[in-house]
């Protein structure tokens, strides 16, 4: 009987390559059919890959930290032992010697698609190599999947003579000395994973994309934390934990469908107003983040919303979440609230134009309307927005009405 191959699977269709975090089983193993095997990091979320088929593990062709393309062969599964395969060993992470820094490269137009955007991701040697030289890998036309540039396009590239600039155009060339990193004693490297390596690229590329606004409201949450604790006891019952987050999503989904343009993306220079409502939530995880989507949250009641919280985040921290739950998010909320800041200065997740940051929820003494001092649930809420396309008036306006709206829950909701 033939061996049964163990493919690098497509983890949505714009992944190209994902990287094995680790193998959960040994050559020598036994498995069964659909036991989670290993685990990959791609793009877009991090996932245990279940066997295909049951047998032994007879070899692993590629060891933890190596980036594999899709339906690339990575292991083997017999009906009996026998394989002579091991798992090779992790690759060698030296210390990082310095780098020095480059000459700026070309300035690179501020509209990125987002098919621009998949096309500058190359593999982690590519990229190390078009560090190594100075070069911007945006600027290369690659031929690999979606554009992306490969080692074969950047040796070409730098295999060309380059011709001498003028005088009067040559940049001047920074002191990379002084960016050296000096090691003291007991310092510790440790790279990065696969997860933190897509993050720090994602949050490089946004910032260099969108025009980051930010501006805080301070809202009153007491009639909110009055109308979760009345209700809460019913939720419980229906197996779902009340928490403050489905308030702040609804209010959230009746501010987007007042200003449509903080539901969309910048196109071509055009705008692409999306059609539904898809609301992205910043999980925190002990080796990173993931952003699990809503999808059509406007058309969840309270409960349905409470329910899909509730789930979405626990499968994220389980490694159970699906491709498409975590793509073609429209608006993103992210609650650092819950560790204790009390606002901060979200980064966009593109293509989309704002990202809504969840502040504390404390209990402080405020002046009332009627300037009495009375002891409220107050809250920071922080809308970082792209000021290509929305304008600071606009933001407020949003702002402005979510913030009435939570002030005033309506509690025909629940």
């Amino acid at each position: 009987m033939s061996n049964t191959q163990v493919l690098m699977p497509q983890m949505g269709e714009s992944i190209a390559e994902g990287t094995i975090v680790t193998w959960l089983k040994a050559p020598g193993d036994r498995v069964e059919k659909d036991e989670p095997l290993f685990e990959i990091s791609t793009d877009k979320v991090d996932a245990e890959i279940p066997a295909p088929a049951s047998g032994y593990l007879l070899e692993t062709l590629f060891g933890p930290g190596e980036t594999v393309e899709v339906n690339k062969v990575v292991a083997y599964i017999g009906a009996e032992k026998g394989g002579t395969g091991s798992t090779p060993p992790a690759p060698a992470t030296p210390a990082p010697e310095p780098q020095k820094v480059a000459a700026p490269a070309a300035s690179v137009s501020a509209e990125v698609s987002l098919e621009d955007l998949r096309r500058q991701r190359s593999s982690p040697l590519v990229r190390k190599m078009a560090q190594e030289h100075g070069v911007d890998i945006r600027q290369l036309q690659g031929t690999g999947v979606s554009g992306r540039v490969t080692k074969a396009d950047l040796q070409a590239y730098l295999d060309k003579p380059k011709a001498a600039p003028a005088a009067s155009q040559a940049r001047p060339s920074l002191n990379g000395e002084k960016f050296k990193y000096s090691a003291g004693a007991g310092d510790r490297l440790e790279p990065f994973t696969p997860m933190r390596a897509s993050i720090a690229e994602h949050m490089v590329i946004s910032r260099d994309t969108s025009v980051h606004v930010t501006t805080v409201f301070e809202v009153d949450m007491t009639r909110v934390v009055k109308l979760r604790a009345r209700h809460k006891p019913g939720y419980t019952a229906r197996g779902v934990n009340l928490t403050y987050m489905p308030f702040i999503m609804k209010a959230v989904v009746e501010g987007l469908r007042s200003h449509p343009i903080l539901n969309s993306s910048i196109v071509d220079n055009q705008v692409a107003y999306k059609s539904h409502i898809n609301l992205g939530m910043a999980v925190a995880l002990d080796w990173g983040l993931l952003v699990p989507v809503i999808k059509q949250a406007d058309e969840l009641s309270m409960l349905g919303m409470s329910r899909q919280i509730a789930d979405l985040a626990e499968r994220a921290r389980t490694k159970k979440l699906k491709p498409e739950e975590v793509t073609e998010g429209t608006f993103t909320v992210t609650n650092p609230g819950v560790f204790g800041s009390l606002f901060g200065t979200p980064i966009i997740n593109q293509p989309q134009v704002a990202i809504l940051g969840v502040g504390t929820l404390t209990k402080r003494p405020v002046v009332t309307e009627d300037d009495a001092i009375a002891i409220r649930h107050m809250m920071y809420l922080a809308l970082s927005f792209d000021h290509r396309v929305i304008d600071g008036a606009t933001a407020d306006r949003f702002m402005a009405q979510i913030k009435a709206f939570l002030q005033d829950f309506p509690e025909s909701l629940l």
